[in-house]
């Protein structure tokens, strides 16, 4: 009997060893606004939520991403490249890339952050979402407003600051709305410079250089974000203090960040696709919300520039890049 037992458990442990070895190896589809290479602490969060959750990077999924390198017109084309693809889960990054995902097919939609997703139709409701998409909005309020605060904080001299938007992102008139109030009540002239693509860019670096603009003020959108780089020189040439809404700014020597913070996102997205490739609907899923703002200060940067920071800004940041 004793003999016939371990023969038994020698057999099933065998056959959960040739389940193992043979089981699927998951792919997760990506379609970013940036190119991998300045995506990497975002990703590198994704990762660690999926290690965290038992996940082995190319043993039990692989990433098969796709970048728009900040031209939104492109995210239908790669939506639908990567549903042919047959990917399990499809992970996005802005408002426009979860819409261009819906749209393309039925594969799980995971957003690692979207401004508005009720608003312009990407879900129902945050607590029930229903169809092929939930994940994790960043729609908290009057942020952008609160960014511009910041910025009188860190300027209390400045009187004109140059606010680049993409007109074309379903999430621009909030966020225009919030930045004229909130200018508004602090005294500011906000010059709002329509922005959709790098030609544009370049554009409202001379519009703002024009109209004397003494500071700016930067969001999140996926033209800015691929296009950081030239941002964050052009601010350092004319030597004008900005605020910007994402880490990812600052680690390229920007000034400040004011913002959600993205990396964290991206590792709670992990739990979503985990919970999905173990048979969740993402319509059942509740979207959650960010929990916290932080606020990032480079005060080597502030050096450079020749920019003090006022001490109830040091006091308040949640890391100071040295």
């Amino acid at each position: 009997m004793i003999a016939r037992l371990a023969a038994a458990a020698c057999a099933l442990a065998l056959s959960f060893c040739a389940c193992a070895q043979s089981g699927k190896v998951y792919r997760i589809g990506m379609l970013e606004v940036t190119p991998e290479a300045e995506n990497l602490p975002n990703l590198k969060a994704f990762r660690q939520g999926m290690r965290e959750a038992g996940y082995v990077e190319r043993q039990d999924f692989v990433l098969d991403y796709r970048s728009a390198d900040g031209q939104q017109s492109r995210l239908s084309q790669l939506a639908a490249e990567l549903v042919r693809a047959r990917p399990d889960v499809i992970l996005t990054r802005t408002t426009a890339a979860a819409l261009a995902a819906m749209k393309a097919g039925s594969i799980p939609v995971v957003m690692t952050s979207s401004a508005d997703p009720i608003a312009y139709g990407v879900v129902r409701s945050l607590s029930h979402p229903g169809g092929n998409v939930t994940g994790l909005s960043t729609a908290i309020g009057e942020v952008a407003g609160k960014r511009l605060q910041v910025l009188k904080e860190l300027a209390p001299q400045a009187s004109r600051v140059a606010a680049p938007l993409n007109l074309a992102n379903p999430t621009a008139a909030t966020e225009r709305r919030q930045i004229e109030s909130a200018g508004k009540s602090l005294g500011l002239q906000v010059i709002i410079l329509d922005v959709r693509d790098r030609a544009g860019l370049s554009r409202a670096f001379d519009a703002a250089a024009q109209q004397h603009a003494d500071a700016l003020l930067i969001n999140a959108e996926a033209v800015m974000v691929a296009n950081k780089q030239a941002i964050i020189e052009f601010a350092a040439k004319h030597a004008l203090p900005a605020v910007y809404a994402s880490r990812e700014y600052v680690d390229a020597g920007g000034l400040v960040a004011y913002g959600v913070d993205y990396s964290h996102l991206y590792y709670r997205a992990a739990s979503y696709v985990d919970k999905i490739l173990k048979g969740a609907q993402p319509g059942d899923l509740p979207i959650e919300k960010p929990t916290k703002l932080q606020l990032i200060i480079n005060v080597r940067s502030a050096t450079a520039l020749g920019v003090g920071i006022p001490s109830q800004l040091l006091l308040r940041a949640d890391e100071l890049v040295r």
